[in-house]
This record gives structure tokens, C-alpha cells and sequence, in this order.
């Protein structure tokens, strides 16, 4: 029985040994490219071409509120230096920066929008917070150094102002129209590599906690 199992081992090894060498060197004696030789066609489903002209908004589709808001949207980089890293206990660093520590700059990346024709802006308070430099980049390629009005890290919101002209402004809704459910669009830009658009809903009301 021993010396049978062994005679179907290796004849099952040899087969399979067999059939690699075939498929490496040799594909088109196994059928797969077909008997002529040429590669198989696969037909695939196509859907039939629309008649809207490119640009057309679809239904059910938001580009259309996508493209009104974006251009507002912008990307902030705001920059803090002077902080004071632990000493290093590498010999070389001590040589070459001392004992006393090195510096570190934090970078702090965020969206924004731009809510007046003034240049004023809104962003998280958490992008902003402690920053020395902000820098704000616009859809367009225009960049410009922000400057912080205010801030409010309760409600995590943030002003900055912006000295740039023919700036495009986002347009406030009727907030008190707002209702749970209602469909809603997520736009930003954290990193600045391009913008995003996502959608939701209100999922509640009334949640600020803070009586405003």
C-alpha cells in the first residue's frame, strides 16, 4: 500500500512539474491564447453615449453646487518654530548643534473659506493654534500670508484675512432652514495636492452645548 501511495505521489509530482514547464514556455499548447495563437477577446458591456452636452448637470448629480463652491475652498499651512527639542545623546549632533537642544517647526495643514470679498476667511482653530506663519493657497495657484483676526477654540473656529483681490466667495445659506436630513456637501483641500468633494446629511441640530 506504502510503495502505491508513493508511486501516485510522484506521478502527480511529475505531472504538475510537467504542466508548469508547459505554461511557462510553452502557453499556447495548453489553449490558453486560442487555437490560432492570438489572444482571447473578451467582449464587454458599454453603456450607450450620453446626449447631454459635457457640462450638463445630471440629475441627482451636484456638480453644479460643487463647482460654485470650490473655488472658495482653500488649502492653509500654518507653521510653528522655536520649539525647544530634548538634547540628543549622539556625539555627532552634539558636535555640530550642541548640547542645548535643536530647534523643531511644527506644520500644520487644514482647509479653509473664504467668506468675504474683504479677503476674511474661516478654518478650524486647531490648524491655526500657536502658529507663527499661515499661509493660505488658493484653486487658482495664488498664495498669500494670512493674518489671525480671531479665534475661538470652543467652537474650534478660526478668522484669518487674506490682501488679494478678485477673491471668489463662498454663499452662506438660510441656516434656520436647515433641517435634519437634509443633504449636505463636505469640500476641502488639507494637504493641498486638490481639492475633495464628499456628501452627507444633517444628522442633528442644536448641538453646540454653548447656548449660541
Amino acid at each position: 500500500m506504502r510503495k502505491t501511495w508513493l508511486i501516485f505521489s510522484q506521478a502527480v509530482t511529475v505531472s504538475l512539474a510537467v504542466l508548469f514547464v508547459l505554461a511557462t514556455l510553452k502557453p499556447d499548447w495548453l489553449g490558453h491564447n486560442g487555437a490560432s495563437g492570438m489572444p482571447t477577446v473578451v467582449s464587454v458591456m458599454t453603456a450607450p453615449k450620453s446626449d447631454l452636452k459635457p457640462g450638463t448637470a445630471v440629475v441627482g448629480s451636484y456638480s453644479s453646487a460643487a463647482k460654485l463652491a470650490t473655488p472658495a475652498v482653500v488649502s492653509i499651512t500654518a507653521s510653528q518654530s522655536g520649539r525647544q527639542a530634548a538634547p540628543s545623546n549622539d556625539p555627532w549632533l552634539n558636535f555640530f548643534f550642541g548640547d542645548q537642544g535643536r530647534q523643531q517647526a511644527q506644520v500644520g495643514l487644514g482647509s479653509g473659506v473664504i467668506v468675504s470679498p474683504d479677503g476674511y476667511l474661516l478654518t478650524n482653530n486647531h490648524v491655526i493654534e500657536n502658529a507663527d506663519d499661515i499661509e493660505v493657497s488658493l484653486s487658482d495657484g495664488r498664495r498669500a500670508t494670512a493674518k489671525l483676526v480671531g479665534s475661538d477654540p470652543e467652537t474650534d473656529v478660526a478668522v484669518l484675512k487674506i490682501d488679494l483681490d478678485r477673491l471668489p466667495v463662498i454663499t452662506f445659506g438660510d441656516a434656520d432652514a436647515l433641517q435634519v436630513g437634509d443633504v449636505v456637501l463636505a469640500i476641502g483641500n488639507p494637504f493641498g495636492v486638490g481639492q475633495t468633494v464628499t456628501a452627507g446629511i444633517v444628522s442633528a441640530l442644536g448641538r453646540s452645548q454653548l447656548g449660541i
